[in-house]
C-alpha cells in the first residue's frame, strides 16, 4: 500500500502544443507501483486550457474545484463544476477550458498508456 499526501506533490507545467496555463501532478502511478492505473490532478489557471486532443484510452474525470468548460468531439461546450464526473471514451476529442476567474482543478484516472 502507498499513501500520498496530494498537496506535497509538486505540480509541473503541461508542455504540449495547445496547452496554456495548465499544471499537472501525478498523484499515484508507476512510482507507487501501480502498473495499470494512473491518477493525475490538473490545475487550470483562469484563462487557461488543455489542448483540444484525443488519445487511444478512456479516462474518468472528477471536477474537484470551481467550474470550467469541457469541449466535446463535436465542438460543443458544456459547463462543468465541482462535484461532477465525466467519462471520456477512447479516441474522443476533448478539451478543458477555464474562462472563469477561479482556478479549475480536476482529477483524471487513466490506464497506463504504455501498456
Amino acid at each position: 500500500m502507498k499513501i500520498n499526501t496530494n498537496n506535497e506533490i509538486p505540480a509541473t507545467d503541461v508542455v504540449m502544443e495547445g496547452a496554456s496555463g495548465v499544471k499537472m501532478k501525478i498523484l499515484l502511478g508507476l512510482n507507487e507501483g501501480s502498473d495499470n492505473i494512473i491518477m493525475r490532478h490538473f490545475i487550470v489557471a483562469p484563462g487557461g486550457n488543455t489542448p483540444y486532443h484525443q488519445h487511444n484510452y478512456e479516462h474518468l474525470v472528477k471536477i474537484e474545484t470551481n467550474r470550467g468548460i469541457i469541449v466535446d468531439e463535436g465542438g460543443d461546450q458544456h459547463e462543468v463544476m465541482k462535484g461532477q464526473s465525466i467519462f471520456i471514451k477512447a479516441d474522443e476529442k476533448h478539451q478543458f477550458r477555464n474562462p472563469f476567474g477561479d482556478v479549475l482543478e480536476f482529477t483524471c484516472i487513466i490506464p497506463n498508456p504504455e501498456k
